[in-house]
């Protein structure tokens, strides 16, 4: 029997229910689903690295098939290091599709054997980005309907 395992990157800075909705879906799709944190230190990160890859463990250490793994550097490169030939992106609205698309064929053109899947979160989590809940959080806002919990509390640690 074959096994199929997902890549689902990003920068998760910081994770949302968004991106948690996705994460579980595709862990009922997939044998395995690794979790890819992009460090990706030109997007200027509220939370460094380790702390991002953190608050996903804590948030979704309880799904047995789901890995969190930190990468740096092209995401084929990663994707083949993880053993895996599918990525996984998330479309929350007409305006991602775009970008997604032209991603997805770059990535193609650098590896013809790499395929990309695209999932849409649960119709509630369509609005959230991790942009706006930092915004949100930076200016006081509350966040506890968009993030985990613990979340939350990393997010009201880092801007008071």
């Amino acid at each position: 029997m074959k096994q199929t395992s997902v890549v689902y990157p990003g920068t998760f800075d910081p994770v949302t229910n968004g991106h948690s909705d996705l994460i579980e879906r595709a862990a009922c799709l997939f044998d395995r689903v690794i979790v890819g944190v992009a460090e990706n230190a030109g997007k200027n990160p509220a939370f460094t690295l380790a702390e991002r890859v953190e608050l996903l463990q804590e948030t979704l250490g309880s799904l047995s098939n789901v890995e969190i793994r930190p990468f740096s550097g092209l995401l084929i490169h990663f994707v083949r290091s993880q053993g895996a030939r599918v990525v996984l992106r998330g479309l929350r609205a007409v305006s991602d599709f775009e970008y997604e698309v032209q991603l997805a064929g770059m990535n193609r053109r650098l590896d013809p054997n790499l395929e990309t899947l695209f999932l849409t979160p649960a119709e509630q989590f369509t609005f959230i980005s991790s942009s706006l809940v930092r915004e949100i959080a930076v200016l006081g806002g509350d966040v506890s309907s968009f993030v985990h919990p613990r979340v939350r509390a990393a997010l009201r640690k880092r801007f008071g």
